[in-house]
């Protein structure tokens, strides 16, 4: 079964408020078994825009990404996002060759 990926680019507009964002979402991440790969960090932008700040959480399923994301509780913590933060988020299905 292949896994699944959550891709995020995002600007973090308040970063004291968007501390509710990371504890609202915590609890659906952890519901679903996700496992951060990327949060934050150094980068280099060589090719397009950039955004400040750069997310890879892993799911054990393409299927569990897609049930964390459409959950309840991270419907909540993006209402929180959305209000703080500007950005990009795409789910994708990993490769299981």
């Amino acid at each position: 079964m292949a896994k699944g990926y959550w891709i995020g680019r995002i600007d973090v507009r308040d970063p004291e408020a968007y501390k509710a964002y990371i504890e609202t979402a915590t609890p659906a991440y952890r519901e679903f078994g996700a496992k951060f790969l990327v949060r934050g960090g150094d980068f280099d932008p060589v090719e397009g825009p950039a955004r400040r700040r750069n997310v890879v959480i892993e799911f054990p399923s393409y299927e569990a990404a897609l049930a964390c994301y459409n959950s309840e509780t991270y419907q909540k913590a993006k209402a929180i996002r959305q209000e703080f933060a500007d950005g990009e988020l795409i789910i994708i299905k990993g490769n299981d060759a």
